[in-house]
């Protein structure tokens, strides 16, 4: 991803989770994905597929059963 695209995405996520502190990081060696994080705490992957001229975005994160309350 481009880093026009990578801000597009970051704008969107800290819009629709009203939250400022969403931040998205380029993936070494990796240019099909963005590690998503809130402040210095990661917590995801999104992940960019192009089919048939469309492009979508997928986001995947994984809570661990000792983090819930």
């Amino acid at each position: 991803m481009n880093k026009s695209e990578i801000q597009r995405l970051e704008t969107y996520l800290r819009q629709k989770f009203q939250l400022a502190t969403i931040e998205l990081r380029q993936r070494p060696q990796k240019d099909d994905s963005v590690e998503v994080n809130i402040g210095d705490e990661f917590i995801g992957v999104i992940f960019k597929d192009e089919e048939e001229g469309e492009t979508s975005y997928a986001f995947n994160m994984a809570i661990l059963d000792i983090d819930l309350p």
